[in-house]
């Protein structure tokens, strides 16, 4: 038999008919489904020290479980001292069985490793379906050693779903476990 990730089996098993008795969908192909976590680290100290750019890299590599990629900037901004194609930050999309992974390691142990957690907030929804939210600290994750680490850096998250508008989007990542901090309609 092969793996499937927990989350992959539950979305099949649970989220589905849930979400179909509540917004009486007529098939299994309108229920909205997570269609890839992007993942966005943003180091601008990477101007001063171009070392900061492969630790990023190294961190969400080991973070995400895939090969993270540096972004580089689009123009020149003078006040910034930044020049067109300085590294600037790393990035990784994360899609299928990877992206399931990531989901339950971040839901069941690295948002429960943030200080003073009472929720994340609901109001990062974009009115097409996706929501984002930003982590403060790559530590609550347990793949990062804190004693190796040089620099705390944040992280925005970015959830991309098939959901046409925000209530959907809300109630399917309430079905995957991630909790929300005000449990009010949209």
């Amino acid at each position: 038999m092969n793996y499937q990730p927990r989350l992959k089996v539950q979305y099949k098993s649970d989220v589905v008919p849930a979400l179909q008795k509540q917004f009486n969908y007529k098939t299994v192909m309108q229920v909205p489904r997570l269609v890839k976590i992007s993942l966005n680290q943003g180091i601008g100290a990477a101007l001063t020290d171009k070392k900061l750019i492969d630790y990023g890299v190294d961190e969400m590599t080991n973070i995400s479980g895939q090969k993270a990629v540096p972004t580089v900037s689009k123009k020149d901004i003078s006040n910034f001292k930044l020049r067109k194609g300085n590294p600037v930050g790393v990035r990784v999309t994360l899609r299928g069985d990877k992206m399931y992974e990531f989901l339950e390691r971040l839901i069941a142990v690295a948002l429960p490793r943030v200080r003073d957690f009472r929720g994340i907030n609901d109001k990062g929804f974009d009115g097409r379906g996706n929501y984002s939210f930003g982590v403060t600290e790559q530590i609550i994750f347990p793949e990062i050693d804190i004693d190796k680490i040089n620099k705390i850096n944040g992280m925005d998250i970015t959830f991309v779903t098939s959901a046409n508008t925000d209530q959907e989007a809300m109630a399917l990542l309430k079905e995957f476990g991630l909790p929300f901090k005000n449990q009010k309609k949209l």
